[in-house]
């Protein structure tokens, strides 16, 4: 057992207790960042001469040679250590000696662990924001591409009115570009160095935090030891932007499931992001899709997790934060994973716009622009859209959609009616004539479009 803390121990602890306080098994991911701080850490001392450069060289040199064994093979993380950082330091002195044994000066491992983890998950949040402007490229080309691809608007999954696929797209673009910018807002405040804050109170040694803050591209120090060494807002805070963004996801993934079904066939869904059954030769299923929607439960779980963890505990730093990484980890792992393969699943997506054109035209999405024609003809509003009510039931006893209603067929319900209405009506016409900001219309839709392109431009 290679642990950090032994000198006040004249026993050995239970082996149980070893393993259940450990966090090898999990925080081992955090290598990188554990290096990482610890170079910006060592150079800092030599600078501030609590160290001397020899040491400070020798350090350096063993930890980008654990970084290199390890990134090789050659070097395994095994259950023997405690954590991480008992792992770098145990080898870093068994590779150079003394020096060695001076790497912690000045810090402790409440807040080297404060470190780590907002090390990796700064780097875990820019990665997220990445590949969301990664979605919504792929969500601007689609938009591009079906700016006159007519579908059906729904509201509680009946069909409403008629819009765009680029215009139900653009709903998923604004959703993706609030959850862009939590991202950004979430690294806005959590870019603060926690390493010198100590167990709880500091330290006596003469750090320049500063410089240290510096190396690692923080704004500055934290400025509360005990807040520093105790806080996991950031972590809270990105797993809720998580939670939203899979909200949104999930969202989608439910729409693409049912315009997947044989009822619909509003989309084909590739076949590599597709399975098949075991007993039924003729299922496609939209497993992806499924499991995004499923995945999402897990994530607020680990929101949840983690908040009920953090909910009780005193200042300063309690072992009760150890919790923090699983779920930290799991959220992490799953939310970018669903999002990397929606994005890549919707790139290759196939949309049938005959099929869709088709559904909304024998959805009467356009009897609220029929009721409206007879109003510009003079009819009161309330009995246009008795009107137009009527001639709807007539349409479904006839299995028709209104414009395949001869002008005839239309005067026998309201005299007002002329052959201008299938014009009034078509699936064009209804869409066009919507030309506000945030509208369906050509015109309206090109300007939101070229807002979001330079948006995504901004940030690549």
């Amino acid at each position: 057992m290679a642990q950090l803390w032994g000198g006040r121990f004249t026993g050995n602890i239970d082996q149980l207790a070893w393993d259940f306080n450990a966090s090898i098994s999990f925080d081992k991911r955090l290598l990188e960042v554990d290096i990482r701080g610890s170079k910006a850490h060592v150079t800092m001392l030599a600078t501030c001469g609590i160290i001397n450069e020899e040491e400070r060289d020798a350090i350096l040199e063993g930890l980008d040679s654990i970084m290199k064994d390890v990134d090789n093979g050659a070097l395994v993380i095994t259950s023997e250590y405690e954590d991480v950082h008992s792992f770098v330091e145990a080898n870093l002195i068994k590779r150079i000696g003394d020096a060695g044994k001076k790497m912690h000066t000045g810090r402790s491992r409440n807040d080297q662990v404060a470190l780590d983890m907002r090390l990796y998950t700064r780097d875990k949040v820019k990665e997220t924001a990445d590949i969301l402007i990664h979605m919504l490229s792929v969500l601007l080309e689609l938009q591009k591409e079906h700016i006159e691809t007519y579908m059906p608007g729904f509201t509680h999954l009946q069909k409403a009115q008629p819009v765009t696929l680029a215009h139900h797209l653009g709903a998923y673009v604004e959703m993706f570009k609030r959850d862009h910018g939590r991202m950004l807002d979430i690294l806005e405040r959590m870019n603060y160095c926690p390493i010198g804050s100590g167990a709880l109170a500091g330290t006596t040694y003469p750090l320049d935090r500063d410089m240290t803050a510096s190396l690692m591209d923080f704004k500055g120090p934290t400025l509360n030891s005990m807040d520093t060494v105790s806080d996991r807002d950031y972590l809270i805070e990105y797993l809720s932007a998580l939670s939203i963004m899979q909200m949104h996801l999930s969202r989608f993934a439910e729409e693409v499931i049912i315009w997947n079904s044989n009822e619909y066939q509003f989309v084909t869904i590739d076949d590599a992001y597709s399975t098949g059954s075991s007993i039924m030769p003729q299922k496609k299923n939209p497993d992806i899709a499924e499991l995004v929607r499923g995945k999402t439960g897990r994530i607020y779980g680990d929101l949840m997790s983690l908040l009920t963890t953090m909910k009780g505990i005193p200042l300063a730093y309690d072992k009760d934060m150890q919790e923090d990484k699983e779920a930290a980890f799991d959220a992490m792992d799953n939310a970018i994973g669903c999002l990397t393969l929606f994005a890549d699943m919707l790139r290759t997506m196939v949309f049938n716009k005959d099929v869709m054109e088709k559904s909304a035209m024998r959805g009467f999405t356009n009897a609220t622009d029929a009721a409206d024609y007879l109003v510009v003809k003079g009819v009161p509003f309330r009995d246009a859209h008795s009107v137009i009510g009527r001639i709807v039931l007539y349409c479904i006893d006839k299995n028709c959609a209104i414009d395949e209603l001869t002008i005839e067929e239309l005067k026998g319900f309201d005299e007002h009616f002329d052959s201008d209405v299938f014009d009034a009506i078509s699936l064009a016409t209804c869409v066009q004539k919507r030309l506000t900001i945030g509208a369906p219309g050509p015109d309206a839709m090109k300007k939101v479009i070229k807002i979001n392109e330079d948006y995504i431009t901004q940030y690549r």
